[in-house]
């Protein structure tokens, strides 16, 4: 596969987000008679349904979810060769993510906002996956056509099913806190490729 350009989600894609999401649930539980690991079945069982899960499972057991820590935020093992290696072999990244303020300091300081020619994040821009017009906007900015991009990304309802409706190639990174409960939908598009791990990546794009 050869697209020109490579779109990266971020949370659970190049972002491991393991110990946000516990912080976020301990906090979350913190007083209740719920306990970690009730609450984490409970949103695992909601993952499976296609969405992220904690929303649902916090409903569920009547909790409040606090801000999302980004400072326990970490960037997955080997993030910075892998673009490093793609960038040198003539792919241009991107960034297209559902993410709060600040998207571009947060690269900076993980050292790999240079890496991208465009950056877009759902609070920059004022909409987010999955509407299709933020996979539009992307298009436009990159100036290239569907066929000539791909999406990278560990959700199939935000990444995967509305790229492919617009003709994108998908990679689904069955990683992180829900890719893994994700199962894709013949009906709904499979993606072009699944990969465990980011390290695929290279043997995707040769």
């Amino acid at each position: 596969m050869k697209p020109k350009w490579l779109f990266f989600d971020l949370g659970s894609t190049l972002v491991d987000e393991t110990i946000a999401y516990r912080y976020r649930v301990l906090e979350a539980i913190e007083g209740s008679a719920v306990s970690y690991e009730q609450f984490d079945s409970k949103r695992i069982e909601y993952a499976k349904t296609l969405s992220a899960g904690d929303k649902e499972a916090a409903k569920f057991y009547n909790l409040t979810l606090k801000p999302w820590r980004n400072d326990k935020e970490k960037l997955y093992d080997g993030v910075n060769d892998i673009l490093s290696e793609l960038s040198r072999r003539g792919y241009r990244l991107a960034v297209l993510a559902n993410q709060a303020k600040g998207t571009c300091d947060r690269l900076l300081n993980w050292g790999i906002l240079h890496f991208f020619d465009i950056v877009l994040a759902s609070f920059d821009e004022g909409m987010e996956k999955p509407d299709l017009e933020f996979f539009k906007l992307a298009l436009k900015k990159a100036d290239c056509l569907p066929g000539e991009a791909c999406m990278i990304g560990d959700r199939l309802d935000n990444d995967i099913y509305p790229a492919k409706s617009l003709g994108f190639k998908t990679v689904f990174l069955k990683q992180g806190v829900v890719g893994p409960y994700h199962e894709p939908n013949p009906q709904k598009g499979l993606p072009d490729y699944t990969a465990l791990s980011l390290k695929e990546l290279l043997d995707i794009f040769e």
